[in-house]
């Protein structure tokens, strides 16, 4: 009980006292984190939208799949980017390992799956209120996703939310390729698993609050941003 009081001791202080490290810290997880995200969203609502509208065989299984890949270990993914970004991996000679690089695109590789699987969630309801009115339209298959995505966009902004979620909490596999380098790729959780093996619960507990505040506080600005959106078009 101690430490928890303590560390929302340690959090008011931190977060008054806008410590430099701290900041700095917390800048480069939201960079990471929502780099990642763009790139993972890019990739995942496009290819959900055209799982959610394609007749393939085998169909079922490849959702089964992608939505296996959700529970991927993320230790796993972080030490498959480490062999192929290491000096004897394929990738070696492009020196990305243990830098903020090589940690977006591990947690890219972890949050695309939870974004692919949502999206074809979202835009197959979206789909089944669509479907005569685009196919009386004779509407090709790139329309029909492009107008799917675009009048679905505030559900599949739940999708990319969650992967954000999934992304800024993730600590394993950025362990493994960032190295939680001091001034170069320690993040949020990677100091807070730092300060914990160190013993110092107070200061962890302080850090993994401003994590949660972080991740709250961005969740609640894009839906500011959509609420408004949504405000003018009425």
């Amino acid at each position: 009980m101690n430490d928890l009081i303590g560390g929302f001791r340690e959090a008011g202080f931190l977060l008054v006292s806008l410590d430099r490290d701290l900041l700095t810290i917390t800048l480069r997880s939201l960079y990471v984190s929502l780099t990642a995200v763009v790139i993972a969203s890019c990739i995942g609502i496009p290819i959900g939208a055209w799982l959610a509208l394609t007749r393939l065989a085998g169909r079922r299984y490849v959702i089964a799949g992608v939505n296996g890949l959700m529970g991927l270990p993320p230790v796993v993914v972080g030490l498959l980017v480490y062999i192929l970004f290491s000096r004897a991996g394929p990738l070696g000679v492009l020196g990305l390992l243990y830098t903020p690089t090589v940690m977006i695109i591990a947690q890219m590789i972890i949050a695309t799956p939870l974004i692919i699987s949502i999206s074809h969630q979202g835009i197959r309801e979206i789909w089944d209120d669509y479907r005569d009115l685009l196919l009386s339209l004779n509407a090709t298959k790139w329309q029909r996703m492009g107008t799917l995505i675009r009048d679905g966009r505030y559900a599949l902004l739940i999708a990319s939310l969650a992967g954000f979620g999934r992304a800024i909490g993730e600590v394993g596999a950025i362990m493994i390729v960032g190295g939680n380098i001091d001034q170069a790729t320690r993040v949020l959780t990677t100091a807070i698993a730092l300060e914990t093996s160190k013993g110092n619960f107070a200061f962890a507990l302080g850090l993994g609050f401003i994590l949660i505040i972080l991740a709250v506080a961005v969740n609640m600005v894009i839906h500011g941003l959509v609420r408004t959106e949504r405000t003018a078009l009425w």
